[in-house]
């Protein structure tokens, strides 16, 4: 056995890397409310994200809430209608990077198999309408990647990718 001696120079093995945390994603819910060909949206306003643009009802995942439940009381806050978890599709999966802040979002597009009540606009302070339009001629004015995941649904694509570097 070699003894290192103060001057014999040793290679110093490098530190270890940093602890890295895992990813964080902001997990979206979407609802896609189909009736003869046509796709509901909204006309968004006073919001800080979107303005004067369509999407569909949506809203963001909420601590402590599965995804079917965000689902599910978003379609009650926005809507007005209820609609049980089991009664939920979900119809596509978009893995979306934000070009505005550079964060990675999950939003998940649900489609109810029944629900009840009357479809009417809950919050008229941030959506100034509520149209129903024909899946193949959305508005020019559609949330970029609304559109996207709204025409892989049109062709029974049940999941995409949209922003990432190819």
């Amino acid at each position: 056995m070699t003894r290192l001696r103060s001057t014999d120079r040793a290679a110093t093995p490098a530190p270890p890397a940093p602890a890295v945390d895992p990813p964080t994603l902001v997990v979206g819910v979407h609802l896609v409310l189909i009736d003869s060909g046509k796709v509901l949206l909204g006309l968004r306003r006073n919001t800080s994200f979107a303005e004067n643009q369509w999407h569909v009802p949506a809203g963001h995942m909420e601590a402590g809430e599965s995804v079917l439940r965000s689902m599910a009381r978003e379609a009650e806050e926005e809507l007005g209608i209820t609609i049980a978890e089991d009664d939920l599709l979900l119809v596509h999966t978009l893995h979306h990077l934000d070009a505005d802040d550079g964060r990675s979002r999950l939003q998940l597009f649900f489609h109810p198999t029944r629900y009840s009540g009357e479809i009417g606009n809950r919050e008229p302070e941030k959506c100034h309408e509520l149209r129903w339009w024909d899946l193949a001629a959305l508005p020019d004015e559609t949330v970029p990647y609304t559109a996207h995941a709204l025409a892989g649904i049109a062709v029974g694509r049940a999941m995409s990718v949209i922003g990432w570097p190819a």
